[in-house]
């Protein structure tokens, strides 16, 4: 086992979203080798499972796609992998491989899931399309989503809200416009409330979350010459878990009440719900004691929030510094690949 070699073979093969077939059937190919292994492929995506007679099932899973980027760039070192994907979440891909090809005795059957299409619109991941086809490939007592964490349980995750702000004005000249009322104006606003808005911090099972609130898009304008009538902005704001959907767009609707009048609309565009920590389930708390280093909130949402909705408690764990993901020049160590074996492979192993 060379994690360090086999993480930069999967990053020599490029996996934008909705392109992962090639590395599908890199992984394919080498789960078929594993005599223990139930392999099915259900499109890019790919599930091995063990069917021994142990009463517990871990799940562990893991995306093939990377955002856009050029994995010809990528490079060898001595103690790391550096390229697009290393980080988020090759590195992690192959430890899953090792884990699937280890023969260690285990107090659980795995199922280890390979899927596609993470890092695009949920309604197209492959974790969705295989809970919709095959939900039996799916089910286990817990889970453990291998996003890079730096070797720290990220436990649960925020849920994701984006709602779109539209304001109304009235058309005028440009030459007059005291004779109508510039909507992109109003929503200046909307833009500086949220600008001055200070982060909430909610305390769930004692791990903090922080929730963010951002405008992440403007639109509005008619002609160079025309006071505009309409405008329009999309907010993004990351919700702790204790919150529903309910909850968080009233919550932005209080913050922008002096901003809105009648005939303004604030509307939910997409909704990801958030996850629970799920840090008093038993395997979570191994796998914690097993790193040896205190659970952290998931500040961003992650599939953890999918096995959750199934009724999986699940938590995030896996290799590299989640703040180099979606870098060009991003990277993974050799001590956090194998720091991030060791964990799972013990969070596996019967107990002494």
């Amino acid at each position: 086992m060379n994690l360090l070699d086999d993480t930069f073979a999967l990053v020599m093969i490029p996996s934008v979203s909705r392109h992962e077939q090639a590395l599908a059937d890199v992984v394919e190919a080498q789960l078929r080798q594993v005599a223990a292994l139930e392999v099915t492929r259900l499109g890019d995506n790919v599930v091995a499972r063990t069917t021994g007679p142990c009463p517990q099932r871990v799940v562990i899973a893991g995306h093939l796609d990377t955002v856009p980027g050029e994995p010809a760039d990528a490079r060898l070192l001595s103690d790391r992998v550096v390229g697009l994907g290393a980080c988020d979440m090759k590195g992690s891909l192959a430890v899953m491989l090792a884990l699937a090809a280890d023969d260690s005795p285990r107090a659980f059957e795995v199922t280890f899931v390979f899927y596609a299409r993470e890092e695009i619109a949920r309604s197209e991941s492959g974790l969705v399309e295989i809970a919709t086809h095959r939900p039996d490939l799916l089910e286990g007592d817990v889970a453990v989503v291998a996003e890079p964490t730096g070797g720290v349980v990220e436990a649960g995750c925020q849920g994701t809200l984006r709602l779109e702000v539209s304001l109304v004005g009235q058309r005028a000249h440009t030459a007059r416009p005291f004779t109508g009322r510039n909507a992109i104006h109003r929503l200046g606003a909307v833009i500086n409330a949220v600008a001055a808005y200070q982060p909430r911090v909610a305390l769930v099972d004692g791990i903090a979350y922080t929730e963010q609130l951002q405008v992440v898009s403007v639109n509005g304008g008619v002609a160079p010459n025309v006071v505009p009538d309409a405008a329009s902005c999309v907010l993004n704001y990351r919700v702790a878990p204790d919150r529903s959907l309910e909850e968080a767009s009233a919550s932005v609707r209080d913050l922008l009440s002096a901003c809105l009048e009648d005939g303004d609309e604030l509307a939910v565009l997409d909704w990801a719900p958030a996850a629970p920590p799920s840090l008093n389930h038993p395997l979570i708390a191994k796998l914690v004691a097993s790193t040896g280093h205190a659970p952290r909130a998931k500040v961003g949402w992650t599939d953890v929030a999918t096995f959750c909705e199934r009724g999986i408690p699940a938590a995030n764990f896996g290799a590299g510094d989640p703040l180099l993901a979606h870098q060009q020049d991003e990277f993974v160590t050799d001590a956090e690949l194998s720091a991030t074996w060791s964990a799972l492979r013990n969070l596996l192993a019967p107990t002494n």
